[in-house]
């Protein structure tokens, strides 16, 4: 028996407009920008891709199933600039065929830095779904599979989650398979999930790949690959980015005409179903506990965290960010805690990496900046704007001093990338 269980990353971040070292308006977020990129991938993938879906679990009378992960920032965008989005959100979760996840409200790291404020966008999220699609989630997926043992932890303490998901790497795996289900080795009850990084990224990057070897790529070949997999594993996780459809694989390479296919081929095997990740825990019990004593995402060829914390920049404005907490909550400004909270999102600091060669095109995708160093000196400007919103009084009590020049701080700054990351200086970094 072989299950199939896809589930698709939803996610826009408020993209900050430009804001330099003399504005002193507390408006950082780019609305134009933001309402035209939200329409633009509405229109090429969330709305088409949406109804292919409802019309596969129609036409499959219930078998073919799915999960999502909506960021509580992608939402609210889409409340505002493309409402009917929501609605076609909504009737895939009535269909009794779709699962939502939690998730980080505002796809950040602050998993790596403050477990109370982890565990207040984790709630926040939680209770998004609940009030938007009538589910309380039961797995858990951290912003971009960031992921350990001590995340597993983390995500166990909240009380609320069955089941985590993360990225089968090949490094946290050995010989074994992604395609059973396991437990983190830190926990008593919680079972992990792994995305099956090789047939996952057959769909969400070399679909279009004329140079690939198995270019074209087709339903009925996929299927054959996928039935390959019986008696090997119980599970077939095929995580990816939703905007994979129509978006980052365009309608014209054939990617919808797969995916409508797809299901048909599958289910002609008749070892094959499909599951959603509340089905697969129900279904199968962990065969053994993994072992993650350091940090892995699914980003990139090396799965680590260099995509956000790789270089000197993002590691001063993540740091900067995050040092403010204490000082912005003891405001009790609302619009202050919100505009730092978006502030978090990782995508602010993907922009700022400087890695190159296969990674490169990646990093350039949605990217409004000329360069990783205007990406930076973009926002901490915008973050310096932040700090002096707030009291005198927060600063007292938080203990955060800002710097006194800025231009002088950004030119002493250390730009070149360390050699490797410090994943233990990350997790033990402190408000």
């Amino acid at each position: 028996m072989s299950s199939v269980c896809f589930y698709f990353q939803v996610h826009q971040p408020m993209r900050l407009r430009h804001y330099t070292v003399f504005d002193e308006r507390d408006q950082y977020f780019d609305d134009k920008k933001n309402a035209a990129i939200c329409r633009k991938v509405a229109n090429k993938c969330y709305l088409p891709a949406n109804r292919l879906i409802l019309d596969l679990i129609r036409k499959f009378e219930g078998r073919f199933k799915v999960a999502y992960s909506l960021t509580g920032v992608l939402i609210e965008q889409l409340l505002e600039f493309s409402p009917e989005v929501i609605s076609t959100f909504d009737a895939l979760a009535q269909s009794g065929c779709v699962e939502f996840l939690a998730e980080t409200y505002y796809h950040s790291l602050c998993s790596l830095y403050s477990p109370e404020e982890f565990a207040a966008q984790v709630n926040k999220h939680a209770e998004t779904m609940e009030n938007f699609f009538g589910q309380r989630p039961r797995v858990f997926r951290n912003t971009e599979l960031i992921y350990s043992n001590d995340l597993a932890r983390l995500v166990e303490s909240l009380g609320q989650f069955d089941a985590i998901i993360t990225e089968g790497a090949d490094r946290i795996l050995g010989s074994r398979s992604p395609d059973f289900v396991y437990r983190p080795t830190s926990c008593d009850r919680l079972k992990l999930l792994l995305k099956n990084y090789s047939l996952s990224d057959d769909i969400a990057f070399r679909f279009s790949n004329r140079h690939w070897s198995q270019w074209p790529l087709t339903a009925e070949k996929f299927a054959r690959w996928i039935n390959n997999t019986n008696g090997n594993g119980n599970v077939v996780n095929l995580f990816m980015d939703y905007e994979t459809f129509g978006e980052h694989q365009w309608k014209d390479t054939g990617i919808f005409d797969f995916m409508r296919h797809l299901p048909e081929q599958l289910l002609m095997h008749p070892d094959n179903d499909f599951k959603t990740p509340s089905e697969v825990i129900d279904s199968y019990e962990p065969t053994e506990a993994i072992d993650v004593p350091y940090l892995i995402s699914w980003a990139d060829t090396e799965r680590d965290l260099s995509a956000w914390l790789g270089n000197a920049m993002q590691s001063n404005a993540i740091h900067e960010l995050y040092r403010l907490e204490n000082k912005v909550k003891s405001t009790g400004d609302e619009r202050i805690v919100r505009d730092w909270r978006k502030l978090q999102s990782s995508d602010h600091f993907y922009y700022m990496c400087t890695k190159y060669f296969a990674d490169g095109d990646v990093h350039k995708y949605f990217n409004p900046y000329d360069s990783p160093y205007d990406s930076y000196i973009n926002f901490m400007n915008a973050l310096d704007n932040l700090n002096n919103r707030c009291s005198v009084g927060s600063v007292q009590r938080s203990g955060y001093r800002p710097k006194q020049n800025k231009a002088e701080s950004i030119s002493a700054l250390d730009t070149r990338a360390p050699a490797g990351l410090n994943e233990e200086a990350v997790i033990n970094y402190s408000t």
